[in-house]
């Protein structure tokens, strides 16, 4: 038992660090996937939403240390209940977004690791019976180290994630994930391989036969019946392929210019996915930076979901010399953690990505 407590042990504390750690790369990201959980549609507590990148950044740092209790083999009671009310909590969370199909996608790994609503239910059963293990063997779990060096290395882990944190914060995140990240060409990211798995989709055919009605299931061709036809129902029961890159438009007056502007040689996008939670002083910086590539011969757009009302007195007041185009918000904060953010592209390949705080270090070649 005292071998298969200490595998136990050294598994979930790393599995709690590998996650917690994926989740502090960005907790921008997370924060976003807190607030779809606390969205009146889910949980419905949007009290808690103005509060969603506190809440993330306090689970992702609690997570990591957790771990690297479990591993020392410190704070031994503390340590085993909080995994225990932790893994509980986000259990009972990914059953009822699985089950009421809420939430897609739980964010357990952030953007490294997408699972399905019920395999991060399963995931979560699995750690909940190896955290009961760790209860139930909890006189073999001791001190790595001694007092010292286990304090040395909590202290270490303590300023490493808060200095981490802060750094991908006024930042972006060291490690991206997502499909958007430099040297990946949106083009290609939308598209999708011939030989690419299909959706396969259920067809409940009702007809009235001989006075009563009767169902007929197919994967979609009309049934042969001798009888009324009613209705039909349809269900995917096998998803096909999606494409890294989805929901991407750029659109103007109802027009989708997302296809010739992906093919200019010199494009910057400004992205701000909503105005009024954008940081609007930096605008006037941004101009500068603007006027630049313009000069170098670059085409600049802006990208928002914010309504025209809004982006055309931006454009105004700051004299920015450029259009605005509306895209998905989902997109924008998926492209780029920071509102606004910049990114310089070539023929559609993302060739620089830099967070307001960083307008500095673009170049215009």
């Amino acid at each position: 038992m005292k071998y298969v407590i200490g595998v136990v042990r050294i598994f979930v504390g790393v599995l709690f660090i590998i996650s917690g750690f994926i989740k502090l790369n960005d907790p921008v990201g997370f924060s976003f996937k807190l607030e779809e959980y606390f969205s009146p549609g889910v949980l419905n507590m949007p009290f808690f939403e103005p509060h969603a990148l506190t809440i993330s950044l306090v689970v992702v740092i609690f997570e990591v240390l957790l771990g690297v209790f479990l591993i020392l083999g410190i704070l031994r009671k503390f340590t085993l209940w909080s995994l225990l009310l932790m893994i509980v909590f986000f259990t009972f969370l990914t059953f009822y977004s699985a089950y009421f199909n809420k939430v897609t996608d739980c964010g357990c790994f952030g953007d490294a690791i997408k699972l399905t609503p019920w395999e991060s239910f399963s995931k979560d059963v699995v750690l909940l019976i190896l955290i009961l293990l760790l209860f139930y063997g909890k006189e073999y779990i001791t001190p790595l180290f001694r007092a010292f060096i286990n304090k040395v290395l909590v202290a270490i882990s303590i300023v490493g994630c808060i200095g981490y944190a802060y750094y991908v914060l006024n930042h972006l995140p060291v490690i991206d994930f997502r499909p958007y990240e430099i040297g990946k060409n949106i083009e290609e990211g939308m598209g999708i391989p011939e030989d690419a798995p299909k959706p396969v989709y259920e067809y409940s055919w009702k007809f009235k036969v001989n006075g009563e009605e009767q169902v007929i299931v197919t994967n979609g061709d009309y049934p042969t019946v001798d009888g009324e036809f009613i209705g039909v129902e349809t269900e995917e029961i096998q998803k096909g392929y999606e494409p890294p890159v989805h929901d991407f438009t750029i659109e103007q007056e109802g027009e989708d210019f997302a296809a010739s502007l992906l093919q200019e040689t010199k494009l910057v996008m400004v992205i701000a996915y909503d105005l009024r939670k954008a940081d609007m002083e930096v605008f006037s910086e941004l101009k500068k930076v603007t006027d630049k590539a313009m000069e170098r011969g670059y085409k600049v757009i802006g990208m928002s979901a914010s309504g025209p009302e809004q982006t055309q007195v931006l454009e105004q007041e700051y004299n920015l010399g450029f259009e605005f185009y509306f895209t998905d918000q989902t997109t924008l904060k998926t492209i780029v953690r920071s509102n606004p953010g910049v990114l310089v592209l070539e023929k559609g390949t993302i060739k620089q990505k830099v967070h307001y705080n960083d307008l500095e270090y673009l170049t215009f070649e």
